[in-house]
């Protein structure tokens, strides 16, 4: 199926990718140009959907690490908090679906602080929101080389995360 848009207004998801979003609703979506997926934005969540409506995955914001957009190849790489593989997709050259990606991460950011340890090495504490349950909770993510078995590293992370958690009224 090729999906072709000439408007001035992206026309609704396909009636074949909704199924896959539950009760969730659409906030923007685009087609993977290499393997014909729908990928779909919710106000909590991730999707990816078939070509023919089957749900591959969905994943919700918090679990997004970053995402980075090549804007000469159309491509949005998407990193996890978890350290799973990239996911890449490539979009047409007028998808509005980067823009609406970045809003969904930035909404599930409360606060980040970056670490600056030994040896040009980081890390990094953040509070995000999970968007479909409004609660708070913290992440750690070390940069490479990074280790938390470090003694150093792990009294750095634990000396931020109690003062990200203090500053959002965490317990």
């Amino acid at each position: 199926m090729r999906l072709r848009w000439t408007g001035l207004r992206r026309p609704g998801l396909p009636e074949v990718a909704r199924p896959a979003l539950g009760s969730d609703r659409p906030l923007g979506w685009a087609v993977d140009l290499g393997s014909g997926q729908f990928a779909v934005a919710t106000a909590s969540a991730l999707y990816a959907v078939s070509a023919a409506g089957d749900r591959l995955w969905s994943r919700p914001w918090h679990l997004v690490d970053g995402g980075s957009w090549d804007r000469e190849q159309a491509r949005l790489t998407i990193t996890w908090v978890d350290r799973a593989d990239p996911t890449q997709w490539r979009f047409a050259w007028d998808s509005d679906f980067p823009e609406v990606f970045r809003a969904r991460v930035q909404a599930s950011v409360v606060l980040a602080e970056t670490l600056e340890l030994p040896g040009q090495r980081t890390a990094r504490v953040v509070v995000r929101k999970d968007l479909a349950t409004q609660g708070l909770l913290t992440q750690t993510i070390l940069g490479p080389g990074v280790s938390m078995r470090d003694p150093a590293v792990s009294a750095a992370v634990g000396a931020a995360l109690a003062r990200v958690r203090e500053q959002v009224g965490l317990e």
